[in-house]
């Protein structure tokens, strides 16, 4: 598969989200029980979701990767316990998107990285994923996830 990958930006946006270091196998579950928590949360909140679910790996070359489950939101609201509220923001990253499984998407961070180091650019160590589809209703063939690789 190609990608074609640009400069963008994060403008800055309100976020839950839970914070996990885990074994990377155990990704998918963890994952659907974030997810599942966080929505939870916003619904006895009262907040509404403003965008995509999106993750933030903080260490993805990692055997127990650490990363963060996320949900965008119109307004800051209280945290609690392990969900926290924050702005998230990219002044400049490098994007793409892959189609396809997620277990395939190991060829789309080849091309960004490709796309970084021919660039000139150099990457913080930081990656967001953000999901633009619902695997429980999207043919994995035709899932996408926009990949975000923040540049210093």
């Amino acid at each position: 598969m190609s990608y074609i990958c640009e400069l963008s930006s994060i403008d800055p946006q309100p976020a839950i989200m839970i914070r996990s270091r885990i074994s990377a196998e155990d990704l998918p579950e963890i994952f659907e029980a974030s997810f599942a928590r966080l929505i939870a949360y916003l619904e006895q909140t009262g907040e509404d979701i403003s965008g995509p679910p999106f993750a933030i790996y903080h260490d993805m070359v990692s055997d127990d990767p650490d990363v963060e489950t996320c949900l965008p939101v119109t307004k800051m609201v209280p945290g609690s316990g392990d969900i926290t509220c924050r702005q998230i923001s990219i002044e400049k990253a490098a994007s793409t998107v892959h189609t396809g499984p997620h277990e395939q998407i190991e060829s789309a961070y080849i091309a960004l990285a490709e796309w970084v180091n021919g660039n000139g650019y150099e990457p913080t160590g930081e990656t967001y994923e953000f999901y633009l589809n619902d695997p429980g209703t999207t043919s994995s063939e035709d899932l996408q996830t926009v990949l975000f690789m923040p540049l210093k």
